[in-house]
């Protein structure tokens, strides 16, 4: 058990990032709504994240160059630049969500003002971030126990809430697919698969040293942290629809997505979730932001490693810039949260076109190049996405037109 733990690590940073306040208020949001509907979008969101993920570990056990430096060498400077700006863009926007999410749980906690928590935790993910000697180390260990732990919370809350079972297994059936759903899918899709966390999973398997010998563990890490993203998506939604749904209570606030820890914490939830989600907030906040800041210091051409002066430079830039958007945003910030996860989307077509090519580039992968079945997988990801930055782009031109 111990040697199993200590080969994880990537999966456990990718699960991390993607396991943001926002996706805590998208399923806690859609359970309340929708109860159990929606259950089935998470199993096709991660089998797509699960093959690019894959993708990722594919690429980074066999090649010592980064992904984006062998799109550069592929097919040109232009298509890394374009994927590295659409890698931080969609950062940028979970940024913006990140410092929400810290703001209302850290105002659940200690009853200060929301805004008033970007402006301490962002300089904090900034010392971490050009100060710690081995940051791969830092991020993999803490990142590791803040999943555990939410694991085993929303887990033991389940148990008490006791959900229908059969009402359970229908959400499983995409009963609910319409048109007038599909932001509810969009948003949902983004909870779990996130492209640029995807493609980031080649410089993680790099930067914690694995080679050729070491892709079955590198496969393994990436599968059992995928799964447990969406186990948790899964068990938020569940308990969510549980606890709220029968009792017509619709999430609107931080208060409201508490009332579903009831069963476990009683008069604490609101605490005991207020911690969670600054939790959960913060190492989204500081890995995405490396992960935005990395993808386009690379894409530039301008360096890779964490420890590369451009890629601090750039994710301090992510980190300022979703605490600036976040301390100076007024309106309703559970909206806000769904959203900016949503509008995640948009960015990303580019990036699984990318990893498509290069997976399947004989010449670079050699023997470890996308069979039949990981490609069919990777289209059907591809088609999922893109359909959902369709809708999003429909949806954006129609509220255009309507200021």
């Amino acid at each position: 058990m111990k040697k199993f733990f200590k080969s994880l690590g990537p999966g456990f940073i990718i699960a991390s990032v993607v396991l943001g306040p926002g996706s805590i208020t998208v399923a806690s949001r859609i359970g309340s709504e929708h109860g159990y509907s929606f259950l089935w979008v998470i199993i096709f969101a991660a089998i797509s994240m699960m093959i690019y993920t894959s993708m990722g570990v594919r690429f980074g056990v066999s090649n010592d160059k980064s992904i984006l430096q062998t799109i550069a060498d592929n097919y040109g400077r232009w298509f890394s630049v374009v994927i590295g700006i659409s890698a931080f863009l969609a950062a940028s926007s979970f940024q913006f969500g990140n410092n929400l999410g810290v703001g209302i749980g850290m105002q659940g906690i200690t009853g200060i003002d929301e805004r008033v928590w970007p402006f301490i935790f962002t300089p904090l993910a900034i010392v971490l971030l050009f100060w710690a000697k081995n940051l791969y180390k830092v991020l993999e260990k803490l990142m590791m126990a803040l999943v555990m732990i939410m694991i085993l919370a929303f887990f033991f809350n389940l148990v008490l809430t006791k959900p229908d079972g059969g009402d359970l297994a229908k959400g499983f059936l995409p009963l609910t697919l319409e048109m007038g759903n599909l932001d509810i899918v969009a948003a949902l899709v983004a909870t779990t698969f996130v492209l640029h966390g995807a493609i980031y999973q080649s410089y993680l398997a790099q930067n914690k040293g694995w080679g050729i010998s070491n892709l079955k563990r590198g496969l393994s890490d990436t599968y059992m942290g995928i799964f447990f993203l969406a186990l948790i998506s899964f068990l938020i939604i569940v308990t969510s629809a549980a606890a709220l749904h029968p009792a017509g209570i619709t999430v609107n606030s931080a208060a409201d997505m508490a009332l579903q820890l009831e069963s476990l914490f009683g008069s604490y939830a609101k605490i005991v979730f207020s911690i969670g989600l600054c939790a959960a907030a913060f190492s989204s906040l500081m890995v995405n932001a490396v992960m935005g800041g990395g993808l386009l210091s690379d894409g530039l051409g301008l360096g890779r490693s964490m420890n590369d002066k451009m890629p601090k430079i750039f994710t301090t830039v992510a980190l300022l810039l979703g605490m600036i958007i976040a301390v100076f945003f007024r309106g309703d910030v559970i909206y806000a949260l769904i959203l900016a996860q949503a509008s995640s989307i948009f960015a990303v077509p580019l990036i699984a076109l990318g990893m498509f090519l290069i997976l399947n580039n004989k010449k670079v992968m050699g023997k470890f190049k996308n069979n039949a079945w990981q490609n069919f997988l990777a289209i059907f990801g591809f088609i999922l996405i893109s359909m959902m930055v369709y809708f999003m782009y429909s949806r954006l031109i129609g509220f255009l037109n309507t200021v």
